[in-house]
């Protein structure tokens, strides 16, 4: 149990600094999606001469802003689930199929992000319609976005192993990092 603390903690470390990174760099692309769509919007509502690039700029970025807070869902449970079942079953049963579903949610990530590997591979033969950028960087965000997920993954599934061969108490749920500013004193 020792060993598998040591790596969960350790992947943990990985995945906050990781979902700390991925949560600031997605604020900057919010801001510039932002940026981009209130100058199409003066553009072409104020001077009657629209852009050729901020739809796709802001697509893109879009695009971003998802894959790099992906994980951060994925680790609080943030994403749509139906849970009616889980209520009812006892513990035990409860926390095998939770491992389970995790199991089966890492099989589909590992071919999500190889999927998406393949795609940022193919993306460097086509180009950006409005704009001279290789579509494979656009693409990166998938690999990113599977590949974030996965790390969280794994680490749930060393949480849930430790849960089913240990005690709750010792693996004990991914501490949620707050979205608020903390209040003055």
């Amino acid at each position: 149990m020792k060993i598998l603390k040591f790596c969960l903690s350790g992947l943990e470390w990985i995945n906050t600094l990781l979902i700390r990174a991925g949560k600031s760099v997605a604020w900057v692309c919010v801001a510039a999606m932002v940026a981009a769509i209130l100058l199409q919007v003066f553009c072409r509502y104020v001077l009657n001469n629209a852009l050729p690039w901020p739809e796709e700029a802001a697509r893109a970025l879009m695009i971003w802003m998802m894959a790099l807070v992906a994980a951060n869902a994925y680790r609080q449970g943030s994403f749509v689930a139906i849970d009616m079942l889980h209520g009812f079953l006892p513990p035990r049963i409860r926390a095998v199929l939770k491992f389970f579903l995790l199991l089966v949610s890492a099989l589909v990530l590992i071919q999500l992000f190889s999927l998406g590997l393949e795609f940022f591979q193919r993306g460097f033969r086509a180009r950006a319609a409005s704009f001279d950028l290789p579509r494979a960087w656009i693409y990166l965000a998938m690999p990113v976005c599977f590949g974030s997920m996965l790390l969280v993954n794994a680490e749930l599934l060393l949480r849930e192993i430790g849960r089913l061969f240990g005690s709750a108490e010792d693996f004990p749920a991914p501490v949620l990092e707050s979205n608020t500013v903390p209040e003055a004193e």
